[in-house]
């Protein structure tokens, strides 16, 4: 503190002298520092306030490096970044905030979420509250144990085990060389990616679907869903026929032909 207080007062009595003068102390002390840089041991020791004066200085006035002798001008720059790192965790020490979950429900939500691996964090924060266990959502979310997979079962799995059971139909139009316009029917099974029955008509109508559906069911098992587009020819009377033979009706959304491009 005494060498803080020397340095302030000398500071203030240079600011009445002339440059002249500064100038020779200038150059005594830059002779006294050679003598020392001689005479001194290779390794000199400094205390926290000639660390600060420097970083100081610098920080300051960059331009001081050159004129830095009993020290290296790297070692002033690396004093610099260590105070500007204590600075900053400091600054970003904890302040109170949210309180740490304790290591017994962490551990426990752990083992929730790893024994009922479909559970999102909803299931297992509810769970958590039937047992007096008082923790946020989010805070169940983030110690719960990262899935790797999806949460549910896909298209492709949902196909392997039903596809047996799932027939597509679309009507489609060919023009003919008379300029005739002729309407195909296909139907075809998911199983197997075959084609259970093939119709044409000049005159697509809902009883003549129907027909071609009980045609195409009627030496093969009769699937349970049947995909199909919501085209006005399918009428009143062939959702009646799909009722009675047992099959569920699953018409795709409104504009969306990809849902049947199997077909």
């Amino acid at each position: 503190m005494r060498d803080l207080f020397r340095l302030i007062g000398w500071t203030v009595v240079d600011l009445f002298r002339s440059r002249a003068a500064l100038e020779a102390e200038i150059w005594t002390l830059r002779q006294q520092i050679n003598v020392l840089r001689r005479t001194a041991p290779k390794r000199l020791s400094f205390s926290v306030f000639d660390h600060l004066v420097f970083v100081g200085l610098y920080r300051s006035f960059p331009k001081i490096c050159d004129a830095l002798a009993i020290v290296k001008p790297n070692t002033i720059v690396r004093w610099h970044r260590a105070s500007f790192r204590l600075y900053r965790c400091w600054r970003s020490r904890r302040r109170g905030g949210r309180p740490t979950v304790p290591l017994e429900i962490r551990k426990l939500i752990r083992k929730m979420s790893i024994a009922n691996s479909l559970w999102g964090g909803p299931r297992v924060h509810g769970e958590l509250l039937k047992l007096g266990i008082e923790i946020g959502q989010t805070s169940v979310a983030k110690y719960m144990v990262r899935r790797i997979g999806p949460p549910s079962q896909g298209w492709k799995t949902f196909l392997n085990y039903h596809a047996d059971g799932i027939a597509a139909m679309d009507l489609f139009v060919v023009p003919t060389i008379s300029f005739r316009l002729l309407y195909g029917l296909l139907i075809m099974g998911h199983g197997r990616r075959q084609i259970l029955w093939f119709g044409v008509t000049s005159h697509p109508s809902a009883e003549w679907i129907a027909n071609q559906l009980t045609e195409a069911c009627g030496w093969e098992q009769v699937p349970r869903y049947l995909i199909r587009d919501r085209d006005g020819a399918y009428g009143e009377v062939f959702i009646r026929r799909l009722r009675s033979m047992g099959i569920r009706d699953r018409p795709t959304s409104p504009r969306f032909p990809m849902a049947k491009r199997i077909c």
